[in-house]
């Protein structure tokens, strides 16, 4: 499998408006050295909606030249609107990034029927690896797993799901669908042990932009069979995921590589920063944890 294990859903750094490139490339060489298994550039963690096209064909760029091949780069391209979402991919196969994460259609709530021909018009333009982003939370609109399935024996490029509905019988009925070889990623950091259990395949995580070594060490200790380990690992865990999801992600986890002293916070409306309670409980939490 080529998307296996530990994938940090990268921060964006900004300074005074612009992306803070060298933080940016710190942040990146970080996550490698901490034995991170890949990266994901402008995704929603990376604030993509906020990033102009520019911005984003920068981010990517740079991401690629600074992982050099030594992890897989599964760049965020995806678009309520399939034209975008073919130019978006089109760069990120030219910018030498090993796949695409593709999210499904927001605000415009296509039918299933709808998310099958936008996903297929895509990967019929763009041949590259395609990982499917479903998180209804976010989009209003719930990929469901006989879609998923149609997609994946339709398509050869469609390999994989970033499956974030945190409904483990959902993703439970796309690897029954689909069988071993589809490559299913939890998009939630809760649901990570519990949906390697069933057959997933690592995650995509928001945590690991703070705990990369952490995140990484409990894949791998499921993968080679230390199931107590891993265990360990999800419940040492579980209060830094509840952390970095108190307000609307990417708000605690860059608050928290802010204290880390890892960037600068600058967020993007309609992205505000974290309320005074919640930034004193982060930073108690990070300091208890010896994080900072």
């Amino acid at each position: 499998m080529q998307f296996k294990g530990a994938f940090t859903a990268l921060v964006t750094p900004f300074t005074n408006g612009r992306i803070d490139e060298d933080a940016y490339r710190n942040l990146i060489e970080w996550q490698v050295e901490s034995g991170i298994n890949g990266v994901v550039p402008c995704g929603t963690t990376g604030e993509s909606a906020t990033l102009s096209h520019e911005e984003h064909k920068q981010a990517i760029r740079i991401c690629v030249d600074q992982i050099k091949g030594r992890v897989p780069v599964l760049a965020g391209a995806g678009s309520n609107n399939t034209a975008e979402a073919v130019e978006l991919a089109r760069f990120a196969k030219d910018a030498g990034a090993d796949g695409v994460l593709l999210i499904t259609p927001y605000y415009n709530k296509p039918t299933q029927e709808g998310l099958y021909q936008h996903f297929k018009h895509i990967a019929a333009e763009v041949p590259i690896p395609y990982i499917l982003y479903n998180v209804p939370g976010r989009t209003g609109v719930n990929l469901l797993p006989a879609t998923v399935a149609r997609l994946y024996k339709d398509i050869s490029d469609i390999c994989g799901i970033k499956e974030a509905t945190g409904d483990l019988n959902q993703a439970s009925q796309i690897l029954e669908y689909c069988g071993p070889d589809f490559q299913v990623l939890s998009g939630d950091d809760f649901t990570i042990l519990p949906l390697l259990s069933i057959g997933g395949c690592g995650v995509i995580s928001v945590v690991s932009n703070i705990l990369p070594e952490e995140m990484s060490e409990l894949c791998a200790a499921w993968f080679a069979a230390d199931v107590s380990r891993a265990r360990q690992l999800h419940f040492e865990l579980a209060a830094c995921s509840r952390m970095m999801f108190v307000e609307t992600n990417p708000i605690p986890v860059k608050t928290a590589l802010s204290m880390m002293k890892r960037l600068k916070l600058e967020l993007r409306l309609p992205l505000t920063p974290l309320s005074t309670t919640n930034e004193e409980a982060l930073h108690a939490f990070l300091k208890a944890r010896n994080i900072i």
